[in-house]
């Protein structure tokens, strides 16, 4: 019987098994530039175990930066610092996505000064705090909503982001249409209020979404090419009067082009997203969509060993994504297999900082 520990065919990618390490921000590109470095080749090469490394949301340009010191995949050199990191994830024989990113609203207008405010679908102010470039927290800004003439040159920031990920030497990529960014604006109708061809109708708030997958897909072939999202996501204020109707139609519109993956958040984590609390009575994302996609199936969002074996037994979902136990177990994969006991993670150290917490979490051997 097949279990999540055995590899898993993703087109021409075998993966070693089906525990997948996450996307995790960790705020660690701290030079000018937001250029990965040596610290971030060694905390990715030591957690090469995983059947798949989705790496942390890494900025499409300037523009697209939501938190300070986060890695971007714009300039020359963020494609050199990047090249340390899939280089060590391929000697100890791992593979590693990158995932493609704007947040949007999600944002503030010092880090990125040349740009101005963040940009929306429409000029509505999330609530909740944000960080400015020099670490302060501060209420978010009303973006300006993005003019029907801007959206061709986003879709070529994304395009250009993913051949900068090839150059870099990733094996594939992931586009974040997940967690309250700038994708995920599109789509869901409670930050959407555009009355053009990209708001109102379902068809229209995903058309962006899709777009943008169709630029990224000339890129790579389709089956190197994931897409996150986050179904009954509240996590940076988000809302959609219809979930179930949306992201039933999303998946297989991705389907039909034939996408690698669907890597879906359960909402039972705290705002699908952020936090760690854990509602139990939330709908199961991978229950009510799993049947809308054809292609490989992740499910992420507050599993534990026992609850993704279940998942996995269930056929409801292929693979399982663990983001805070990859964190602290960076042999996650052997730990889950044998049933070891797992190092605590300190939510502490998660964001910024240098090597503690970071890359000082001890393996079993």
């Amino acid at each position: 019987m097949t279990t999540l520990f055995d590899s898993f065919q993703l087109g021409d990618l075998t993966l070693q098994n089906r525990v997948i390490m996450a996307p995790l921000t960790r705020m660690r590109s701290r030079q000018p530039g937001n250029i990965p470095q040596a610290l971030n080749a060694l905390y990715y090469g030591q957690r090469s175990s995983a059947g798949l490394i989705i790496s942390e949301a890494s900025q499409i340009s300037p523009q697209g930066q939501g938190y300070p010191a986060t890695p971007g995949i714009h300039s020359a050199d963020q494609v050199d610092g990047w090249r340390l990191v899939t280089e060590a994830v391929h000697a100890k024989g791992g593979l590693i996505f990158l995932q493609l990113w704007h947040v949007g609203r999600i944002s503030h207008s010092s880090l990125h000064p040349e740009e101005g405010l963040p940009v929306a679908p429409s000029a509505i102010q999330p609530s909740g705090m944000t960080l400015t470039a020099d670490w302060q927290q501060v209420p978010f800004e009303t973006p300006r909503p993005l003019e029907l003439g801007e959206i061709a040159g986003l879709i070529a920031d994304y395009r250009k982001a993913a051949e900068n990920a090839k150059l870099a030497g990733f094996d594939g990529v992931e586009v974040h249409g997940a967690n309250g960014y700038l994708l995920d604006q599109f789509l869901q109708d409670g930050a959407n209020k555009r009355q053009d061809s990209y708001g109102g109708s379902i068809e229209n708030r995903a058309r962006l979404l899709f777009e943008v997958v169709d630029a990224v897909t000339q890129v790579w072939s389709p089956q190197r090419v994931g897409v996150r999202l986050s179904p009954y996501g509240t996590f940076n204020d988000m809302s959609d009067s219809n979930p179930v109707e949306l992201f039933r139609y999303v998946l297989a519109q991705l389907g039909s082009r034939g996408v690698g993956y669907a890597h879906v958040i359960e909402p039972r984590a705290t705002g699908a997203g952020g936090g760690d609390v854990v509602y139990e009575d939330a709908p199961s994302t991978s229950q009510l969509f799993r049947q809308s996609f054809p292609g490989m199936f992740i499910s992420a969002g507050g599993y534990t060993r026992d609850s993704a074996l279940q998942a996995f037994d269930s056929g409801h979902v292929d693979a399982v994504a663990f983001g805070r136990l990859f964190i602290a177990n960076p042999d996650l994969p052997e730990r889950l297999k044998v049933d070891a006991p797992l190092n605590r993670y300190h939510r502490e150290t998660f964001y910024g900082g240098d090597e503690t917490g970071y890359t000082d979490y001890p393996a079993l051997k």
